[in-house]
């Protein structure tokens, strides 16, 4: 899978019908946002690896009634722990030499 944020400016008056009908008939559809700015909704779609994102925005996202215009993010998931791997722990001969904070 991977994710597509869009950000989406609605005719007026038609944010909340364009987020439900996401919402109600697009599977693609993990999450929508309202937003303040340029643009009414934020909405994260999750596609399968082999989807295209132009033919998805183009040919289906585009084409929902009470939405004027589309900016597409790719986004690429940042995998990371909160532990530190161990070959990045500092080790104690490391540890040594290192001067104590002063305290004021």
């Amino acid at each position: 899978m991977k994710s597509l944020f869009v950000q989406i400016k609605c005719e007026l008056t038609k944010a909340y019908d364009v987020a439900g009908h996401l919402i109600d008939n697009f599977p693609e559809t993990a999450e929508v946002y309202s937003t303040s700015g340029t643009y009414d909704l934020l909405a994260k779609f999750e596609l399968s690896d082999e989807r295209s994102f132009g033919e998805f925005v183009t040919k289906k996202l585009q084409k929902v009634p009470g939405i004027r215009d589309t900016y597409s993010i790719v986004a690429f998931k940042f995998r990371w722990t909160a532990e530190p791997a161990a070959e990045f722990e500092p080790r104690p001969e490391d540890m040594v030499d290192r001067p104590k904070p002063r305290v004021s």
